[in-house]
Parts: structure tokens; sequence; C-alpha cells
């Protein structure tokens, strides 16, 4: 993860009930395509970027770095699920912790997927990483995203304006440590 110490990165693929959680991989490209030009994916998120700017720039193993999941549902991606060190963020309570970010098409809304694959890399980051707070940020109009935010434990820290929207952050404690 950037800047989140020695990770080993990619760890071994994630499985849940439903799930995997894995590390990008060239296959996964027209996937990435789609998420980052679809304008319901964007809808909260400043827009949808061009399809074809997105195609001439996108790597051949689209967001490889560590902390990156690609989620998978039956052998095909439907997802992505982001741990990243929050740096040069607007807000002061959100530099320095984790961050946690995702993305997932149309068709995988509304079945849990994103509630799990989050609670699945939270756990992996509890486990490389003992102690370290989370933070999440999304519009306070997105009520799909607000319910997920309570559902995996953020409490709000603050509301802001930025890009024209209003802000909730939130942060989800660490999780108590077995001793």
């Amino acid at each position: 993860m950037d800047d989140l110490g020695t990770v080993a990165w990619p760890p071994a693929p994630i499985s849940t009930e439903r799930l995997v959680l894995r590390a990008p991989e060239a296959r996964d490209r027209a996937t990435f395509l789609a998420l980052l030009s679809s304008p319901e994916v964007h809808t909260y998120l400043g827009g949808p970027r061009a399809l074809d700017a997105l195609e001439r720039e996108l790597p051949e193993v689209p967001d490889s770095g560590p902390g990156s999941f690609v989620v998978e549902l039956d052998g095909e991606m439907i997802g992505q699920v982001l741990l990243r060190r929050a740096t040069g963020h607007r807000r002061p309570a959100a530099a320095g912790k984790a961050d946690l970010g995702y993305l997932f098409l149309p068709g995988a809304w509304g079945s849990g997927y994103a509630a799990e694959a989050c609670e699945a890399a939270l756990d992996w980051l509890g486990g490389v990483l003992p102690g370290e707070p989370v933070v999440l940020t999304t519009q306070s109009a997105n009520a799909a995203s607000m319910r997920l935010a309570a559902k995996l434990g953020f409490a709000e820290v603050e509301r802001f304006e930025a890009w024209d929207a209003e802000q909730w952050l939130g942060m989800r404690p660490p999780a108590a440590v077995a001793g």
C-alpha cells in the first residue's frame, strides 16, 4: 500500500462466502474501462472519464499497486476495493490514515457484494497492520454509500464542501488487537 510500511503485495487471494479478492491482472482491463467510464458508477465521483482517453491511458494491468483488490464473482470481475494511505487529503482528520474506496459495476449493486468485499479487505488490513484506523469519504447524498459506511462501522468525523457537493468523512477505529 502506498506508504503503509512493508506490507507484502500482492497477498494470496482472499475468499469470502461468495467473492474472491485478488490483485488486478491484464484480463481485468475491460472491466476497469467499464467502471471508470460508467456514468452510473461515477454519479457521486465527479462524473465518468471519456472511454477513448481511458483506452489510451490505462495500463495493461490497471491499478496494480499495493492495496488495489479486484473483486471477483464466479470468476468475473465485478468491482474494485482500494486501501491507500490518505495523502494530500483536504481534511486534516484523514491525513496519513488508511483510506477505503470501492467501485462496483451497476449489475452488482444491491446484493451486498460491496459490504462483503470491503469487510474482507478491512480484515486483511487489520491482519497486516494491526491498530490502523481507516477513513472513508463519500458524498452525503450517496445514500447507498452512507448505509455501507455505517454497516462497516464508520462513524462521522465531519462534513465538508468539495467538488460542489457536501462530503461525508467517516472513520473506523482500529479493531481491538487480541493480546
